[in-house]
């Protein structure tokens, strides 16, 4: 399978040393095999997520591999109110923490039927979760980002948010949004930050959101999240410095 990634390059066991980079949804899928990825390659991991029990077990799981402690940040991107991610950036800063990477992986999939048929509650969540947190986390998060030598954020995008499908609804449209969003901050950061941005679309991987997706589907026709991690060790780790405002994939 091509992808961005340079012929032959491979991530060595320091890629990501001295690096603290955080994860949103690390506690399963895509989330929690970068988050694994980036500890085993010498990163100190943020597992951010909203169920506590299943971030333990992925620090745990790192805690076993004997990779730099990570941390737990319990926070539901359900949350509207921007004071909890201006805390959240408040408590990082008070840690001393700069931002080496930021790894927006966090979504929800929301109702699979027609946008006539399409229940508001569900739209304003996938929006929420999908687009709006991701606007305010980094924005509250810009002050650490900026104050790392070279930070990377990478924001998960899908096929249908660059070509639209039926019945994707909110989903499709809030990963629209999610590519405007990276192009739109990769202009404004372009001239004036070492801050760069990316869209990466993983594309069919046999995690619980596409086997509800495609419930018809063998899971096993896709490969599985780990085998796709060194994309996202790509994106966040130095060598990729030159690469900003792409619209990336993972798999073509």
């Amino acid at each position: 399978v091509m992808s961005f990634v340079p012929d032959g390059w491979q991530a060595s066991s320091s890629e990501l040393a001295g690096k603290t980079i955080l994860v949103t949804g690390a506690n399963r899928g895509i989330g929690e095999a970068v988050a694994l990825s980036c500890a085993q390659h010498g990163a100190e991991v943020l597992l951010l997520g909203r169920d506590e029990a299943s971030l333990t077990r992925v620090y745990d799981q790192i805690v076993d591999l004997g990779c730099p402690t990570p941390g737990i940040i319990p926070l539901d991107l359900t949350t509207r109110d921007p004071a909890l991610y201006d805390t959240l950036a408040d408590e990082l800063s008070g840690a001393n923490v700069a931002l080496d990477g930021l790894v927006h992986n966090a979504s929800v999939l929301g109702e699979r039927r027609a946008l006539a048929q399409t229940s508001p509650a569900s739209w304003d969540e996938v929006l929420q979760v999908n687009m709006t947190a991701v606007f305010l986390l980094t924005r509250a998060l810009m002050p650490l980002l900026e104050a790392a030598p070279a930070a990377s954020v990478v924001l998960t995008s899908s096929g249908v948010g660059r070509r639209g499908k039926a019945y994707w609804g909110a989903y499709a449209v809030s990963k629209f949004a999610t590519e405007g969003y990276m192009q739109v901050l990769a202009d404004e950061l372009g001239a004036t930050s070492t801050v760069r941005v990316n869209s990466l679309n993983p594309g069919a991987v046999n995690t619980g959101m596409r086997r509800a997706a495609y419930p018809g589907e063998p899971p096993d026709t896709n490969p599985l999240p780990d085998a796709l991690s060194d994309r996202w060790l790509y994106l966040l780790s130095d060598v990729s410095r030159e690469v900003h405002g792409q619209a990336l994939s993972a798999q073509s």
